[in-house]
């Protein structure tokens, strides 16, 4: 037992502010096992929930000096676990919807000439529309899909807020979902 364990929250908060890797060790000790169990049964994937805690804990550690964490340690991670998988469960769907888009897009570029042609126009649609985009809206939105970054480090790399990242990129994918609607409403696909 390490004098640490003896440590009520509001100590080992205290040390955390301070610095102390020992208390955060024992907060990371105390809170991991039920964190992780939690995710994993939100998430039906334990691999994806491991990360989900890792990243929590993480940003306490980065955090630290300025963590407020006035309700105690189990309110505040429940509530940072409960925004992550919300996060991740939007994430999945948008991913579903993309593969979705992905289906129609290769079910549109048979082998015909007015198939590829079509393709092609949709294409150049969809490279037209981020093309207008403005610039940082442009750059979030590349970064994000083309790269395959994540919001946390799109901000770090643009010098930006993680809220201003996801704004710029939801932003891009509302441009990008009118523009189709236009475009699959003009044009004769099927």
């Amino acid at each position: 037992m390490t004098p640490y364990s003896t440590y009520d929250e509001v100590d080992l908060l205290i040390l955390l502010r301070r610095g102390d890797s020992l208390a955060f060790t024992e907060i990371y000790n105390r809170y991991w096992d039920r964190l992780f169990f939690v995710a994993g049964k939100k998430l039906n994937d334990f691999a994806i929930a491991e990360e989900v805690v890792q990243d929590i804990f993480s940003d306490i550690w980065f955090r630290r000096e300025h963590i407020i964490i006035p309700s105690g340690f189990s309110i505040y991670l429940a509530a940072a676990l409960k925004y992550k998988v919300i996060n991740i469960r939007i994430k999945r769907q948008r991913e579903l919807k993309y593969l979705h888009f992905v289906k129609v897009q290769s079910s549109l570029a048979d082998n015909t000439v007015e198939g590829t042609m079509s393709f092609e126009a949709l294409q150049n649609q969809l490279s037209e529309t981020v093309a207008k985009l403005p610039e940082r809206c442009q750059l979030s939105f590349r970064l994000s899909r083309e790269e395959g970054l994540k919001q946390k480090e799109i901000a770090q790399l643009m010098n930006i807020s993680e809220k201003a990242v996801e704004h710029n990129i939801s932003r891009a994918l509302k441009t990008l979902r009118t523009s189709l609607r236009q475009f699959l409403t003009t044009t004769s696909f099927f």
